[in-house]
């Protein structure tokens, strides 16, 4: 729920440039080879390749029953390889990448975006960076933020055949790689979850810049916010995961699931109630009551707009749908429903 919650947020904001009128050229990366994929195949015994396939259909058939508009372009890193290499390659043509071993880092030295994006302390920074992927205390680095580039071949783990040497991506490299040849130079916004602001997007976006010597690479950095249950961000290793899938395999409307997406700010970190669905799905029954009306209440699609327009307001947005749905099923008759479907369906995805 926690990465749907983000990938309507992002949704919600292609939506509305889209029901503006804006041209939207849309990336989007999946990361179908990483640690912790390897290690679940290990664990189950099961192929990585199959593991990443079932996973990735899944996600797209979530995505799919929650309305998500597919982006322009959605690349897998394994099907990249060889663009993050060349990626890789120029950077250390460049001088600001280094060898350590088999494996190849970024100088961060090279860029002043260290905390710019997470503004977190040093010691926050160098804690955090553990937990997400860095290896700060390897011997030969020359700055404990040093991030990999490029990991040389371990063991039995995956490795492709490259200029670098046989090995595979790091995890920042993917992002930067993709983004600058699929979309350009510097591009309006970069988003994800808030867990990413570091090291994730201060690393790919420091990697870009270098790639391309435009800055800032992005204009924009939006972040959506985390989402737990009994107190606990979701999490795979904590196991207190509330899943899409499992939802719509008991019948939940998946429109019910995004209207509990949609009634928090995209900022906000909040908790997952079960009694949250049951509100939605009575808020989901009495639009749909209205909306199926030849007329109804003072049409609230310029409070809609207006609402979006102040950082995607949508939980304000939603308060004024249920007004005028209230005053239509009470029996006002002024401006046609037909286009208020429209505007739901146009802005916020519901139907």
């Amino acid at each position: 729920m926690g990465h749907a919650a983000t990938y309507v947020a992002f949704d919600t904001l292609h939506r509305f440039w889209l029901a503006t009128g804006t041209k939207v050229n849309y990336t989007q990366n999946i990361t179908d080879i990483d640690d912790p994929l390897l290690e679940r195949a290990k664990l189950t015994g099961r192929a990585w390749q199959e593991i990443a396939v079932e996973q990735v259909d899944l996600f797209k058939a979530d995505m799919e029953a929650l309305r998500v508009i597919p982006p322009q372009s959605y690349i897998g890193v394994v099907e990249a390889i060889e663009m993050i290499e060349q990626s890789a390659l120029k950077l250390k043509d460049l001088g600001v990448a280094y060898q350590v071993d088999a494996d190849l880092y970024f100088d961060m030295t090279h860029t002043d975006l260290l905390g710019e994006i997470c503004h977190l302390s040093e010691a926050e920074m160098l804690e955090v960076f553990a937990q997400r992927g860095g290896d700060p205390d390897r011997p030969g680095k020359r700055n404990p933020f040093d991030a990999l580039l490029w990991r040389g071949q371990s063991g039995d783990d995956p490795s492709w055949p490259s200029s670098l040497g046989p090995g595979r991506p790091g995890w920042h490299i993917e992002c930067s790689a993709i983004a600058t040849h699929y979309l350009a130079s510097q591009i309006t916004v970069q988003g994800g979850g808030s867990d990413l602001k570091f090291p994730h997007h201060e690393m790919s976006a420091a990697h870009a810049e270098s790639l391309t010597g435009v800055k800032p690479f992005a204009q924009t950095f939006m972040h959506a916010g985390m989402v737990s249950l009994d107190g606990e961000k979701m999490s795979k290793s904590l196991g207190n995961l509330v899943f899409v899938s499992k939802l719509r395999q008991q019948g939940v409307d998946p429109m019910a699931i995004r209207l509990v997406l949609l009634s928090h700010h995209y900022r906000s970190d909040w908790q997952w109630f079960d009694s949250e669905l049951e509100d939605a799905q009575t808020r989901l029954a009495n639009w749909r009551t209205a909306l199926s009306q030849p007329s109804g209440a003072t049409s609230p699609i310029s409070e809609m707009v207006k609402m979006m327009r102040n950082d995607l307001d949508t939980p304000s947005t939603l308060k004024a749908i249920d007004v005028w749905a209230t005053e239509t099923l009470a029996g006002a008759q002024l401006d046609a429903t037909s286009e208020v479907a429209v505007a739901i369906d146009a802005i916020l995805g519901i139907i």
